[in-house]
Order: C-alpha cells, then structure tokens, then sequence
C-alpha cells in the first residue's frame, strides 16, 4: 500500500512514522509513506502557497494553484484510489473507514492549514473529506497521522499477530472488554476467574458479555446505531 501525503508542515510527520508498528510495516515494505512538502510547487521564489480570502475576514487560505498542481503532478505518478482532505467538516474517521480504506492501494492525502483550502480544490479533486473529531487542530498533519495509523495497522503482516486487529474496540461496534496480565493477583486485587480457567468459550462469552456491558455503559450510541 502506499500513501502520499501533501502538507506545508512536514516536519510534523516524522516522527509518527518513524517508530512503533509503521516503522516495522514500512521496514516490511508492506506500507510505503511518501511526504512531500506543498511548497515544491510554490506561486514564486518566496514559497507562496497562500493568500487572502475574499470577501475578508481573518486568516489565510491555502491556494488553489499550489495544490492543483501538486495533485496532478503526483497523479501523473501514481493512479490514487481516494484523494483525502482532512478537514473538521468531513465525514467522522470511524474503525469502519478505516477497514475500507486499508484494503485501498494508493491515497492521496491533503493536510488542511491556516483557514483551509480553496473550495475549488475541494470541488474538483477531492474524492473523500474525513474529520477526526468535532474540534479544530493548526492544522492537517496530526489528523492525517492518526489515519495512517488507524489504517496501517490493519494491513495484512503489519502485526505480529494478525488477529489481534479483530479484537480491537469498535470492530463489532462494541468496545474492547477488560484486559488483565501477570501476575493474578495484585495489591489483593484478583483477575477475573475465568480467564484463569482454560476454557476459550468460556473465555470468548465473558469478554463478548464485558464488551456488551462496557458499550452500554460508556458508549450507549454505539449501541443505538446497530
């Protein structure tokens, strides 16, 4: 898989891609992670890439030149199945998205700035639009790393252990059950007894039981929506 990622930051995205499971997936070439700094295709020597909006009003507008022809210029390259903008305005990330976006090929995505981009970019060449949440960052960058995260990981061979992206939270629109480790008992507090039984029915009905219950408990809405 790989994905392309246009910003005026790139310095953000360093580090998140640099250790843990997206480190090991793009050691693996089993995810290639392609930043490209949007001021490659600058309006002047200056490195424009942004101006005033019109009609007035605070903050600067991410140009429409600039990344029509970043977007073209890397198409030119790679056929994109999704050309992504990160935007507080986009459709919310869920697991769901994430499943369907980890069995794509090739993503393009944009890292929003400043005020935003220009409507005529959104118009003409994004394909999907993806908020991570109902508040405003500086900008793209940290949303798009939490996206490649969500995504990477579910890439056959990333994990060590393939099935341990089955169980996470959200994946049956039920959130993960209580996990315990070594040793059974701590500060007199005890592990659940039938995880210590052996028995993985047993095991799997109490934790489809706890994931039902946390659900109901701490995400109800989940619930309401199945």
């Amino acid at each position: 898989m790989r994905i392309d990622i246009i910003t005026v930051l790139p310095e953000l995205l360093e580090s998140p891609f640099s250790h843990s499971i997206l480190k090991r997936a793009r050691e693996k070439n089993l995810l290639e992670i392609h930043v490209h700094h949007l001021r490659q295709w600058a309006m002047n020597e200056y490195g424009q890439i942004d101006d005033y909006q019109y009609g007035g009003g605070a903050g600067m507008v991410m140009m429409p030149e600039p990344l029509a022809k970043a977007i073209e210029h890397l198409s030119e390259q790679t056929r994109y199945d999704e050309i992504i903008f990160m935007t507080p305005d986009g459709e919310p990330f869920s697991q769901k998205m994430a499943n369907q976006l980890s069995m794509k090929e090739n993503l393009l995505i944009i890292c929003g700035h400043y005020k935003g981009i220009d409507e005529r970019i959104r118009e003409h060449f994004i394909t999907r639009e993806i908020s991570i949440g109902d508040y405003v960052l500086s900008g793209g960058e940290l949303a798009a790393a939490v996206v490649v995260d969500a995504i990477g990981r579910l890439i056959p061979g990333v994990l060590n252990n393939e099935t341990s992206a089955l169980f996470d939270s959200f994946q049956d629109n039920l959130l993960a059950p209580p996990v315990y480790t070594r040793p059974a008992e701590f500060r007199s507090w005890k592990v659940p007894e039938v995880l210590l039984s052996g028995d993985p029915k047993k095991v799997a009905d109490w934790r489809h039981e706890q994931s039902v219950l946390r659900t109901e408990k701490r995400r109800p809405d989940i619930l309401s929506d199945l």
